[in-house]
Order: structure tokens, then C-alpha cells, then sequence
């Protein structure tokens, strides 16, 4: 298997049918992103190259309970929040983000007037547990080996607190 890859041979694509943002929320997300860890056959870090028009983000303010995220900013200008702040961000910069609560929360926004492009780089644990402050949601997101056929199995659940099933409803 290849181990190696070049930025300048990826080829990021949008989101696939049914996992982007439609509607209103198309307006403000936006992302191309190149899935290298993929290629790469890597087995415990998640890596890709995300390219965001100006004016978009890729992925709503949210937080992780379980995974740690690091953010390496290619080319283009923007910003990045953290938490309730926000930091200009460009080119060159390093951004961590931790796993932990609200305080924790990331989202990167291209502010610019070209493409962000930057190399997301994170552990791959699962379960995981994300969270949006923004709107109060939170998911469970779990990844599993892939199946006889080999397709990839998961799980992800979206929701609000409160909105919950009760565990022995239909039981």
C-alpha cells in the first residue's frame, strides 16, 4: 500500500449525497475534503486536506468528548473559533484543539477572499461523542471495521438532549 502522498496529487471532492448541508444551511457550509488517511491505509489517525470557499466553514462550532483535532493552515486566511473567542487565523499557523467540553468548541471560517485550505489531522477513537454549542446538539458517532463485503459500518445519531427515546420504550 502507498505510504506516501503529495497535497499537491489530492483531489479533494465535496460531501457525499445526503451527509452536506442543504437548503439555508447551504449558504454558510461549504467544503471540499481529501480523505488521505484513506489512501494511506493509516490505522489510528485520521488525516484530510479541507478546502473552504470564502465566506463558508466547513462543519458547524462543535466539540469532541473523545478525539483530539489538529488543524494546519495551507493556504488562504480566516478565523478560528474556540470556545466563545475568536483568533485570526492564515497561513503557516497550527491550531489544537483538545477534547473537552463547550470551552472546547472549534470552528474554522474562511474570512478571506480565496480558499482556505488546511490539513485536518485527529485521533481516531471510537465512540465519540461531539457536541454543538451552537444549536444544542449533540451526536454519537461510531465507526466500526468494515463488513463482509468490506463497506465501512457505522453508526451516527444526531440529537438534542431531552429529544431522547426512553431505553425501554417497545421493549
Amino acid at each position: 500500500m502507498k505510504r506516501i502522498v503529495n497535497i499537491a496529487d489530492v483531489d479533494p471532492q465535496p460531501f457525499p449525497p445526503g451527509f452536506g448541508p442543504s437548503g439555508e444551511t447551504a449558504q454558510r457550509y461549504e467544503a471540499r475534503i481529501a480523505r488521505i488517511s484513506i489512501q494511506l491505509g493509516a490505522q489510528k489517525l485520521g488525516y484530510n486536506i479541507t478546502v473552504v470557499p470564502p465566506g463558508k466553514r466547513a462543519f458547524p462550532l462543535h466539540n469532541h468528548r473523545v478525539n483530539e483535532e489538529m488543524f494546519f493552515v495551507l493556504e488562504g486566511a480566516g478565523e478560528v473559533r474556540i470556545g466563545s473567542e475568536r483568533h485570526p487565523i492564515r497561513q503557516g499557523d497550527i491550531i489544537a484543539c483538545p477534547p473537552g467540553g463547550a470551552d472546547q468548541a472549534h470552528q474554522i471560517i474562511n474570512t478571506g477572499t480565496a480558499e482556505l485550505r488546511y490539513l485536518a489531522v485527529s485521533s481516531k477513537l471510537s465512540p465519540e461523542i461531539c457536541e454543538y454549542p451552537d444549536t444544542g446538539k449533540y451526536g454519537i458517532l461510531g465507526e466500526f471495521g468494515p463488513d463482509a463485503e468490506g463497506k465501512p459500518q457505522m453508526i451516527r445519531i444526531v440529537t438534542r438532549q431531552g429529544e431522547n427515546v426512553d431505553y425501554w420504550e417497545g421493549e
